[in-house]
């Protein structure tokens, strides 16, 4: 339909600091082997799309280098994920005893993490994020949008755009996976929720 617009969310692969379940905001880890093969395996075609965007983070440009080798995704540092501040790096085991971990873990869209970002300079930077890929989209004519970013991201995304309603960390959405949303363009010009929503396969088959 030439009024619709789907743009499909797609988080990066697993990273290294991932696998250990360590806080990773703005600090960088490399993928997995078992990530690049598994992004390596999904049967994508850079052709059924025609515009790409990425945060700028390395694990989400390597994650659409690894499903789409010669696309340059254009990048958007709003697209990053949480900057975590002190907790970076660390795991819950290293943090349980810290106070301002507490804190934090007991209301985490309240309290702001020392060196970090509160919930709500999270989504205001998000939502520039979401405003400058909505005018690239009109601006190129694009029907069919991928974006890699991050878990947060695409959770914050959900629960303002979908017709499913659900809390933030209701939506799950492991490595490797993601979820196209479908809009009217009018909708998504003016911010309403998308008309429908579709899960992105892990591995194997080609989306579509």
């Amino acid at each position: 339909m030439d009024d619709v617009v789907a743009i499909t969310l797609f988080r990066h692969g697993l990273t290294e600091e991932n696998k250990r379940q360590a806080y990773v905001g703005w600090t960088d880890s490399v993928l997995t082997e078992e990530a690049r093969l598994a992004l390596s395996s999904i049967r994508l075609q850079a052709k059924d799309y025609d515009l790409f965007i990425s945060s700028d983070l390395n694990r989400c440009v390597t994650t659409m280098n690894l499903l789409f080798p010669n696309i340059k995704p254009i990048k958007l540092a709003e697209l990053r994920e949480m900057n975590f501040g002190i907790f970076e790096g660390k795991t819950y085991a290293d943090l349980k005893d810290d106070m301002n971990y507490q804190r934090w873990i007991n209301q985490p869209f309240k309290e702001v993490i020392p060196g970090g970002e509160s919930f709500q300079w999270f989504t205001y930077r998000v939502d520039k994020g979401w405003n400058r890929v909505v005018d690239m989209i009109f601006r190129n004519h694009a029907k069919n949008v991928f974006i890699v970013t991050h878990g947060g991201v695409i959770r914050y995304l959900l629960t303002r755009y979908s017709e499913e309603k659900k809390e933030f960390w209701d939506w799950k959405i492991e490595h490797g996976t993601g979820y196209v949303l479908k809009f009217r363009k009018t909708d998504l010009r003016r911010g309403e929720p998308c008309i429908s929503l579709q899960e992105v396969p892990l591995t194997g088959k080609r989306l579509g």
